[in-house]
């Protein structure tokens, strides 16, 4: 029964202004493994609802730093749900909005031109003299990251070989521009960045990636985060996602 509630709801908030042009817009923080899924889903959303959304991507930490510093977003999508009840117990945000959205999972990638790992544990190998990963302070798949090569017992070995970006995206890019040799980065910045190559991470290496967002401060910008919110769990929104790599909350298992 509630799902079928909140599926109306759903239907409902989209319904309400499908195929006009508002001129109105949402600003959106989230996390930066979801630029290019996010951009998508805000072109479709916009199509169907006339609401812009304005995104700005960085890492959930500073994200969640500049929420409680009073920065307006109305719609925090972080990359785990330890800043989301981070901005909730500041009292920026809503806690009955807060919800999973998606699984995130981690990939080594190596450049065209680098030989690829064939095992996780090969980047303790002297040709792997840099590897990007994302601060591990601020970016849950930084942390995600070196929790899994701590699991593997080979952080030591090459921890004064790794290079930290601000955000996985930067990590990813250190790579791409041929900074670095391998990066430890999210699969879906790895899907969408041609000449290279990819080898999955075992999820049971580190703690979930269950990324999660929440809607903050109050208002009819605040109702237009939840319109986007109810999108994501529409069928356009979900397969949207589930292209770019993310596990759906009922796909956790």
């Amino acid at each position: 029964m509630i799902a079928v509630v909140r599926a109306c709801v759903c239907l409902a908030l989209l319904a309400s202004c499908s195929g006009r042009s508002s001129g109105k817009v949402v600003r959106i923080g989230a996390a930066s493994d979801l630029q290019k899924a996010f951009e998508e889903v805000g072109k479709e959303f916009q199509a169907r609802t006339g609401i812009a959304p304005e995104f700005t991507f960085s890492s959930s930490g500073l994200l969640a730093k500049q929420i409680e510093n009073g920065e307006g977003y109305f719609l925090f999508a972080s990359a785990d749900k330890s800043y989301v009840e981070r901005v909730i117990k500041a009292e920026r945000c809503d806690a009955a909005s807060a919800r999973m959205y998606a699984r995130g999972r981690l990939v080594v990638w190596t450049p065209q031109g680098k030989t690829p790992p064939r095992k996780i544990t090969d980047l303790t190998e002297e040709r792997f003299k840099k590897i990007s990963i994302a601060n591990p302070d601020h970016a849950p798949y930084g942390r995600a990251a070196r929790q899994a090569m701590q699991k593997l017992g080979i952080w030591d070995a090459i921890k004064d070989r790794i290079v930290e970006g601000d955000s996985v995206s930067q990590a990813m890019l250190f790579a791409r521009k041929g900074d670095v040799d391998a990066a430890i980065v999210a699969l879906s910045l790895a899907i969408v960045t041609s000449g290279g190559e990819s080898l999955t991470l075992d999820e049971s290496l580190h703690d979930p990636l269950d990324q999660q967002l929440v809607v903050c401060g109050a208002g009819e910008e605040a109702d237009r985060a939840r319109q986007f919110s109810a999108f994501l769990e529409t069928r356009e929104g979900r397969e949207i996602m589930s292209r770019y790599g993310f596990k759906l909350p009922e796909d956790r298992k």
